[in-house]
């Protein structure tokens, strides 16, 4: 008894030591969160603000979108700065520091290489040199939304975003150049058509050319055009293929592109109001927050409403309440890589057509959180800059012979696409539209038009170049001009039409253009599957409606399941009950990528093994740089090319019939082992998850439970609803990381009646109740209208902020 009143005083100490010592540690935690607290921004608050001739009202609807209303063009973009930089501040200051190359100075040593890159490629550089080059009226747009960035951080109290806290620093001064460096970074993104000729170039050590041409379909007679008669390359040296495999490597992951989009238009005459109706969803990699906010600016001469990017004072999507336009990404070539010579006498010069020259370098520095700064040589050529100095040199490989140097039409000095920004916001007719259009530079993009009159309009605007001899679609010598550039496709031959007579207008990035156009554009258009189902749906549902649109946009039935998962089937034996059982699921599926289905996940699972299962053993260490889910390349190989299926590893021939059942049996496997045995438990949705991630707490354990956004999804990389995901992920294969964060459909009769969605929320901080609320509805299919009067707007407000002059 004794022994147990003792045991029983030491644990009642134990415990009062121990609450002793949590006590202030959570004191501290809940003090902590508090004082974050202060970093989220009132909505309704009165501030004086420098610069403004007249007060500005901000109004805030329920879901936390501003309503500017100001008394110039001017003061509204002063307001729109101060809003972005009120609610996602650390976002811009991200996308700034991440186009100049200066991440490494608040993150540290993981992020060199990146800085590198981007102080390689002069983004930032190009940005600035651009701000000089605008007219007066853009110019001073950027300027005035400066002015309210920095309004915002010289007036804001309470502690700064989170962000800033954990990698304690403070956010500078906001300039023009911060802006445009946007832009920049979107055209070297979207326009990723270096990575496939760098990998085109690696792969030719270990394949022939018609087996590279099988791992990229045209479109055209994929089964008689070869690689080297797209491209009749010769003269180069074989340790180039070596150079280029070391440049993909060393690629950092934010420069792989992944592009896609939808856009469709409908004429009054097939619509019930009698008037267009204009849909467009631009698929992006997911962030928490995403990269849209949305805004309504009321101001003489400025009109517009839609999708804003934090960071840029003009609005990218949107209507203007006369015209509205969208944006689906072309897929052109427009970069290519040329393999420099360097002179073996003077190794400071490279040789040319017409003799030996200098490379032009500069020094850049980079500094580097918590070590000492780097600072390295960036070497440009005539073509463009050098970038295989970024990952090494070939002085291992062949003494440094052979340079590799990026041509791009996004990395010209006299890009001028912010300028047609501009100018969209204000266009109130296709003639004036077309003339911004005239200045949209880098990088291509097909834009869809649409006005209160009736009319609609399709466009393909951005610098193409027209080369000397081939297409652009591996590296290429670069001392014999013969494949130079020798200009750009002229403005008024770039694909276009107006008031078409079919009344429709669909894109889903593929092929825009016949066979017969004049140009080249490129052999890599996306797979046509969005497209016909888009065009499925708008020829089966008349007259078409803003809500049949929106239905349309969150379609998720895959017709390239539809059109695989027979062949697969008919190549597959009976085998094991569990492949049976699979298999009877596959055989009932409608092709309908719904989170609650198992046959979706057992497709997508198949269908990766598959992939994995026909080329890894060619492609050996190349493999991950190629994988995906690719149903239009394992069509043509299971029926046209069944030499891939066997394994060239081994010494028995396999046929397709067994790559395809072994292919069952592994994906089989591999879930039951993730979901369990019992099928009734697997559904797409536990796989197929939207995962918007926190660019830095997403990488913090905890940490990201709160900040990163996470919610089972419909859909696939070819449904309307696309999503994509990083099958080489293994953790998550299936996760959705990319896809329509932005939906809208405009309503040309009655612009108050479009519709919006976007993922996660206005906010950035993870704090605000504005962080993460739209995401559920936009999964859903909800939309929401924009209020297009003052009157309207104030309605269902939750706040006003009022910015008035300061004396």
């Amino acid at each position: 008894m004794l022994k147990f009143i003792a045991n029983f005083k030491f644990r009642k100490l134990a415990i009062g030591i121990g609450l002793f010592a949590v006590l202030p540690v959570v004191f501290l935690a809940v003090a902590g969160i508090l004082w974050l607290r202060t970093s989220l921004p009132g909505l309704s608050e009165n501030f004086a603000m420098p610069g403004i001739a007249a007060p500005i009202e901000v109004i805030h609807d329920r879901n936390g979108i501003p309503h500017i209303v100001a008394g110039s063009a001017d003061d509204a973009y002063r307001a729109l700065g101060f809003v972005h930089a009120r609610d996602r501040l650390f976002q811009m200051d991200f996308m700034r520091r991440l186009g100049a190359g200066r991440l490494s100075e608040v993150v540290g040593r993981p992020t060199l290489r990146l800085d590198k890159t981007m102080r390689t490629l002069g983004l930032y550089r190009l940005a600035a040199e651009t701000v000089n080059r605008l007219p007066p009226d853009a110019r001073a747009a950027l300027d005035a939304y400066s002015g309210g960035v920095n309004a915002y951080m010289t007036v804001r109290a309470g502690a700064l975003p989170p962000e800033f806290v954990a990698l304690r620093y403070r956010p500078e001064q906001w300039t023009p150049a911060d802006s445009l460096v946007w832009g920049r970074l979107m055209a070297i993104r979207l326009t990723g058509n270096w990575r496939t000729e760098a990998l085109r170039a690696a792969l030719a050590r270990r394949l022939t050319p018609d087996q590279i041409a099988d791992l990229w379909p045209t479109g055209k007679n994929a089964a008689t055009t070869t690689l080297a008669e797209a491209d009749p390359v010769t003269d180069l040296p074989t340790d180039i293929s070596r150079l280029a495999e070391q440049v993909l490597m060393n690629m950092p992951d934010w420069l792989h592109q992944v592009s896609a989009s939808n856009s469709w238009l409908v004429s009054g005459a097939g619509t019930r109001s009698g008037k267009p109706v204009l849909a467009n969803d631009p698929h992006l990699g997911y962030r928490a927050p995403g990269l849209w906010y949305l805004a309504r600016i009321s101001a003489p001469g400025l009109n517009v409403t839609g999708a804003t990017v934090p960071g840029v004072p003009f609005h990218i999507l949107g209507h203007n309440g006369r015209i509205a336009w969208g944006f689906t990404t072309t897929d052109s070539d427009t970069q290519d890589l040329f393999v420099e010579r360097v002179d073996p006498r003077r190794p400071a010069h490279y040789l040319t057509p017409t003799g030996s020259v200098p490379f032009t370098s500069r020094q850049e520095t980079v500094r580097i959180k918590g070590a000492p700064a780097e600072s390295f040589t960036v070497r440009s050529t005539r073509h463009g800059p050098v970038i295989s100095d970024i990952y090494g040199s070939l002085a291992d490989l062949a003494g440094e012979e052979h340079v590799i140097a990026l041509a791009a039409t996004s990395l010209r000095a006299d890009d001028m696409t912010a300028l047609a920004l501009h100018r969209f916001n204000t266009a109130q007719d296709w003639p004036a539209f077309r003339a911004a259009a005239r200045n949209f530079h880098a990088p291509q993009q097909n834009i869809s038009y649409a006005d209160t009159d009736g009319n609609i309009g399709f466009i393909a605007p951005g610098r193409v170049p027209v080369r000397r001899t081939g297409q652009g679609r591996r590296p290429v010598p670069g001392w014999t001009g013969t494949f130079d550039w020798t200009g750009f496709i002229p403005f008024d031959a770039l694909p276009q039409t107006y008031n078409p007579a079919s009344g429709t207008i669909v894109n889903a990035n593929h092929r825009i253009v016949p066979d017969s156009y004049e140009w080249y554009l490129t052999d890599d258009w996306a797979a046509p599957y969005r497209a016909r189902r888009i065009h499925t749906l708008l020829d089966r549902d008349t007259p078409h409606t803003v809500a049949l649109s929106t239905r349309i946009q969150t379609d998720a039935l895959s017709l390239s399941a539809r059109d695989l998962v027979p062949v697969l089937l008919k190549n597959l034996d009976a085998g094991t009950e569990m492949r049976r059982d699979m298999a009877a699921r596959l055989r009932a599926w409608d092709g309908r990528m719904s989170r609650e289905a198992a046959a979706p996940l057992i497709y997508s699972a198949w269908l990766a093994a598959v992939n994995r299962m026909l080329y890894a053993d060619e492609l050996g260490p190349l493999f991950p740089q190629y994988f995906g889910l690719r149903p239009r390349v394992v069509l043509n190989m299971l029926t046209a090319r069944p030499a891939w299926c066997d394994d060239v590893t081994t010494k028995a021939t396999e046929s397709c019939r067994e790559i395809v059942s072994r292919a069952l049996d592994s994906a089989g496997l591999s879930l039951a082992d993730k979901y369990g045995s019992d099928m009734a438990d697997w559904r797409w949705g536990k796989a197929h998850q939207a995962v918007f991630s926190h660019p830095l707490f997403g990488r913090i354990p905890v940490i990201k439970l709160l900040s990163d956004i996470r919610i089972e999804a419909d859909g696939g990389p070819y449904t309307v609803n696309r999503a994509q995901s990083r099958i080489g992920d293994t953790k998550s294969p299936f996760a959705s990381v990319h896809g329509p964060g932005y939906r809208a459909v405009y309503d040309l009769a009655d612009l108050a009646n479009s519709r919006f969605a976007t993922a996660t929320g206005q906010s950035g901080n993870p704090l605000s109740p504005f962080y993460a609320n739209t995401t559920r509805d936009w999964r859903d299919g909800i939309y929401i209208k924009i209020p297009q009067t003052r009157e309207d707007a104030i309605k269902g407000t939750m706040g006003i902020t009022r910015l008035t002059p300061a004396r």
